[in-house]
């Protein structure tokens, strides 16, 4: 087979291509440069001085930059336990305050209650359990008792079966007991402490006294401390002193 003798044009592309591969030789530190397409002829791409580099690598931080944020419960842990705790000690406070205003609102109306209705049932009492008439002194004292509890009951029986009943027989002696009244009428009567089961009333009570002891009639002018207990019957006496 016969050689081909290359021509001029092919001796000077070899040519220039063994000169740009002794250049490339004589750098060494670059990369050969990689070849290209475009339209049909492969054309060399020079190669940067530095040499081709491969792009780095995507942080942790980068991808922290660029992702969604996160719920403020998961960013914040403790934030998230301390909103617990303080709801876990207020939630308790405020319903125990609830409970502590509901209550004196409710002992605060049974009081102002109690006041009202003590007090009327005092009035009507006093004169009662404080008058007596020797004529029929069994009839005035179980009358008396029907206002009266506890051991006020017990010792109002006792001092009238054995003091007060056997005087009044003797001298025969009639008391009338009445609340004083102003000039505006309105009796001479005031609550001075009061709790819903029990209120203090301090009263002004005249009494009246004919006996065979005194000349017509006596007016004793009495400041008499009546306390007032609320029982299953209603409001009763349990007590009673003389001022």
């Amino acid at each position: 087979m016969p050689k081909t003798t290359p021509g001029p044009r092919t001796r000077r592309t070899m040519t220039a291509a063994t000169r740009a591969a002794a250049k490339r030789a004589e750098r060494g530190h670059r990369a050969p440069a990689p070849e290209t397409s475009v339209a049909g002829r492969t054309v060399l791409i020079e190669a940067p001085k530095n040499g081709w580099e491969d792009p780095p690598e995507p942080s942790l931080e980068s991808f922290e930059e660029d992702a969604p944020p996160k719920d403020e419960a998961e960013v914040h842990p403790r934030g998230r336990r301390l909103l617990t705790l303080v709801l876990g000690v207020l939630l308790p406070a405020a319903l125990v305050a609830t409970a502590v205003l509901g209550w004196q609102y409710r002992d605060g109306s049974r009081t102002a209650s109690a006041r009202t209705q003590a007090l009327t049932v005092a009035q009507k009492a006093a004169p009662v359990v404080l008058s007596y008439d020797y004529r029929h002194l069994d009839k005035d004292f179980a009358r008396a008792r029907t206002h009266l509890t506890g051991g006020f009951h017990a010792e109002y029986g006792k001092t009238t079966k054995a003091v007060v009943g056997p005087t009044a027989k003797k001298y025969r002696a009639v008391v009338k007991a009445t609340i004083a009244a102003p000039a505006t009428g309105t009796p001479a009567a005031s609550v001075v402490s009061a709790s819903p089961d029990k209120v203090v009333v301090l009263l002004f009570i005249n009494q009246v006294t004919e006996s065979t002891q005194v000349s017509g009639a006596r007016v004793d002018l009495n400041r008499v401390r009546m306390t007032m207990t609320q029982t299953d019957g209603g409001w009763k006496v349990s007590g009673v002193d003389a001022l």
